[in-house]
């Protein structure tokens, strides 16, 4: 089983470079980031796991400047976000972002996606909050318009964008689906809660889900596979864990259930606590 890490890197943590290194070194599989553009201070919207928000999020590094460092001292570890916000993206933008980093990591780049929580936050971008699922989703067709091959033209319900030349073209190659244009573009995970909607976008238009925890799974993967079945898509939707806690039973459930990468959580912290962390994790490589 593959074994990523996540972690919120921030002005007070250890450094993306250091830890990448460290992550290669050890024998770990990949780096991914998660990503809040500001926290306002107002904090309307109560945080998903409850109690009171974690100074890590007001402080996060944008993950794209640090997964550039990452990538740019390491040749092996996959890179990823976890999740990018697309909703609060100019999504031409963040297409150059996210094919730039897959060419420049030479494929290893994916692009882990979410709708987000924070309603403020969500709400500085100019998102209306009912609608930022449609958004994403028209996002994605735009972004990926821009990473085909050909120039594309894309008229979406929220943007648009003319048949444009846009390199540099994402490396990983193209997905086939059934009475659909291939997906092109780097990897696609969606997080988010199990359920029917979530399941449907995967299959329509991403590689796989990012469930937090994984706990649950038994019963969510079968409804996720018959949509996948029912959208058209070959071969199986990837599922990879999220800021998992490891245990040696848990990793065993999880290979059980067919499933061959997991990313596990790494506190945010200081050089010494989080190399701690990677000494405990490391009996799982």
């Amino acid at each position: 089983m593959r074994i990523a890490t996540t972690i919120f890197l921030t002005d007070e943590t250890i450094s993306p470079v250091r830890l990448a290194r460290e992550l290669e070194q050890r024998g770990f599989d990949g780096l991914y980031l998660p990503e809040h553009t500001h926290i306002p201070v107002s904090r309307e919207t109560p945080p998903p796991m409850g109690g009171t928000l974690p100074r890590e999020y007001g402080r996060a590094l944008d993950p794209v400047v640090a997964l550039a460092q990452a990538a740019g001292v390491t040749e092996r570890i996959a890179i990823g976000t976890g999740v990018a916000l697309v909703a609060q993206h100019d999504p031409i933008v963040l297409a150059k972002q996210a094919a730039t980093l897959d060419f420049l990591s030479n494929g290893r780049f994916t692009l882990g996606i979410g709708y987000g929580w924070n309603v403020e936050e969500a709400a500085d971008h100019g998102v209306d909050w009912s609608a930022r699922r449609a958004l994403v989703r028209d996002r994605m067709a735009l972004m990926r318009a821009l990473w085909a091959e050909e120039p594309t033209a894309y008229a979406g319900e929220f943007a648009s964008v003319r048949a444009s030349w846009a390199h540099p073209k994402p490396v990983h190659p193209p997905r086939e689906r059934k009475g659909a244009d291939p997906l092109v573009g780097p990897r696609v995970l969606i997080g988010g809660t199990a359920g029917p909607k979530l399941f449907a976008h995967i299959a329509e238009y991403a590689d796989g889900w990012l469930p937090i925890g994984g706990s649950g799974l038994g019963e969510a993967l079968p409804l996720l596979r018959r949509a996948w079945e029912e959208a058209g898509r070959a071969g199986e939707p990837q599922v990879v864990p999220y800021a998992v806690r490891p245990s040696a039973g848990k990793l065993v459930h999880l290979a059980e259930l067919g499933l061959r990468e997991i990313v596990v959580g790494l506190p945010s912290a200081g050089e010494a606590e989080v190399l701690r962390a990677l000494d405990a994790h490391a009996e799982f490589l």
